[in-house]
């Protein structure tokens, strides 16, 4: 990814609900350009700088999105669950409607997943493969407007305030295992931990 000059630095595995929000930026934008290409070219033949846009956004919900989804179930929402911190209760009513937006999402996703790899396949989509594509599009649209919206408004700033340094710390590192990274104590510098030593 290329460096932009004056852009917001993104959070680090010290913050890991920065790094939640961040990851929102990008299902965003990889969510865009699929939409884009979707309507644009209506499953027609794609140039290949469009290929690669094409391919590198399913690539993205196919291996990490799916991670952004891991730490939020597995280690966001049950240390959130397991706080007794009065006035929690509405917030913790809103992550069992997140955890079912998590399975649209990934049924949706999948069936994107199908289409635009036929369409890479094929070259092309028939009208009616084109027309789902774009009908899936924007319900993923939809769903993650109000998803997002959720978390970055109500959620994420919560856990921010409720949650002990030692649970963020917790939630950092196990973040940095599901990527293959392991966070180097002194420094709290992510590391390889499948190098040679």
């Amino acid at each position: 990814m290329p460096i932009v000059i004056g852009a917001t630095r993104e959070n680090d595995f010290t913050n890991p609900i920065g790094m939640l929000g961040d990851c929102h930026h990008r299902i965003v934008r990889f969510l865009k350009v699929l939409v884009t290409l979707a309507t644009e070219e209506r499953g027609g033949f794609l140039a290949e700088p469009r290929r690669t846009l094409l391919a590198t956004s399913l690539r993205y919900f196919r291996e990490a999105a799916p991670k952004h989804t891991a730490d939020e179930e597995e280690s966001l929402f049950p240390r959130l669950r397991r706080l007794e911190v009065p006035g929690l209760e509405a917030v913790l009513a809103r992550i069992d409607s997140l955890e079912q937006d998590h399975l649209c999402a990934d049924r949706s996703h999948a069936e994107v997943d199908g289409l635009g790899q036929l369409w890479l396949a094929d070259g092309r989509l028939s009208p009616e493969q084109a027309l789902r594509l774009l009908t899936l599009l924007s319900q993923l649209t939809d769903l993650y407007r109000h998803h997002i919206g959720v978390e970055d408004t109500e959620v994420f700033p919560c856990a921010q305030a409720v949650l002990s340094p030692a649970d963020r710390q917790a939630i950092g590192a196990e973040m940095a295992s599901r990527r293959g990274l392991g966070l180097a104590k002194s420094q709290d510098i992510p590391v390889r931990t499948d190098a040679a030593p």
